[in-house]
């Protein structure tokens, strides 16, 4: 890798859940110490989640692009932050995170375009699907998207796999095999991740023709199947105080259930035991995901949610996204159904829903 004068680039797609992030993070400690990366990232809604986690690894910088997906609504975008990192960093290389939705055609061939406007300089080195072996099945059957995202991809990365028992898992590599039999097939390490010898340095082939792979996509580039939903507690935009009901306050007639502590404003801690309650009672097959900012008692919290499992991340000084909430949460699952569904975990919390 070291000695390099182009500036390669590795995309990483995968269902919303699948642990893209985590992956990333976890290839930066095997890096040379002078290895320079920047990540780009598309994510859902207006919080800036994932990059709060970032900021706390080696990264040399993170660049976020919000409030849609790259590969439609924003495409073109992404072209411009390229040649921004490109200019103001010279980083060693670029990772993409695409959001969980994303179909990586588009990206693939507006990086193919920078290769001829840049005369190579920025390149596509590979395209990485990373599949969440405990759900695969279950949003496999609902996603087109999940599907082509696999069907798509030099490397696939199976992660959750021991999670399953063998059984399961040999029914996911099938299913992985009938999309895409001659991607090969990585196993994530854990925590600790995988090897970057095998991710990078792949020099992909994918994409060079647009005009033959589009046709043969059906012109199928993006799947709108996610809506995403914010769910929120405090005064960071209704700068009022108190329980709030779509931003009135609403004095002592607080949600039953939702114990809070403080001076009784929007701002004060959630209990943990209301919060895991509420969590548990969410429906992953409506439900995907959920991310953002929880106040605790022991202080702001990123919480990461998908699919059942969920961590809390101490966040250490208190970011701008969080500052003035209790509760500042991306809520993202099937159109038409995930805010029905969230109403229950949001009154719980004594959240709104927007």
């Amino acid at each position: 890798m070291p000695g390099q004068t182009q500036i390669p680039i590795t995309v990483f797609t995968g269902f919303l859940g699948a642990g893209k992030t985590s992956i990333i993070l976890s290839l930066l400690p095997k890096l040379p110490k002078d290895y320079k990366v920047v990540l780009l990232k598309n994510e859902f809604g207006d919080i800036q989640v994932d990059s709060q986690l970032a900021k706390q690894s080696s990264l040399a910088a993170v660049s976020e692009i919000l409030n849609g997906c790259m590969c439609c609504v924003l495409v073109g975008q992404m072209k411009t932050a390229l040649l921004e990192i490109r200019e103001k960093f010279r980083p060693d290389r670029i990772i993409i995170e695409c959001s969980g939705s994303a179909f990586p055609a588009t990206l693939a061939f507006q990086i193919r375009e920078l290769e001829r406007e840049t005369n190579d300089d920025l390149k596509l080195d590979a395209i990485v699907t990373v599949v969440d072996a405990e759900n695969f099945s279950g949003y496999e059957d609902t996603s087109p998207t999940a599907k082509m995202q696999a069907s798509y991809s030099d490397i696939i990365v199976v992660n959750k796999w021991e999670h399953v028992d063998d059984r399961a898992l040999d029914l996911v590599l099938d299913h992985l095999n009938t999309l895409n039999d001659l991607t090969p097939k990585i196993r994530c390490n854990g925590r600790d991740g995988v090897d970057p010898n095998l991710l990078f340095g792949v020099d992909t082939k994918l994409f060079q023709d647009s005009g033959r792979e589009t046709s043969a996509l059906g012109g199928e580039m993006h799947h709108d199947e996610v809506q995403t939903v914010t769910l929120f507690r405090g005064s960071g935009t209704s700068g009022v105080t108190g329980h709030l009901c779509h931003g009135e306050t609403c004095g002592d007639n607080h949600t039953p259930g939702a114990a809070v502590h403080g001076g009784g404003d929007g701002e004060s801690a959630i209990e943990i035991g209301v919060l895991r309650d509420a969590l548990g009672a969410v429906s992953k097959e409506t439900v995907w995901r959920i991310k953002g900012f929880v106040r605790l008692e022991s202080g702001v919290h990123i919480l990461n949610w998908a699919f059942g499992r969920y961590e809390l991340t101490p966040c250490g000084k208190v970011e701008e996204p969080a500052q003035g909430y209790a509760i500042r949460l991306t809520v993202m699952g099937e159109r038409g159904e995930v805010k029905r569904s969230i109403n229950k975990f949001s009154s719980a919390l004594g959240a709104v829903t927007s």
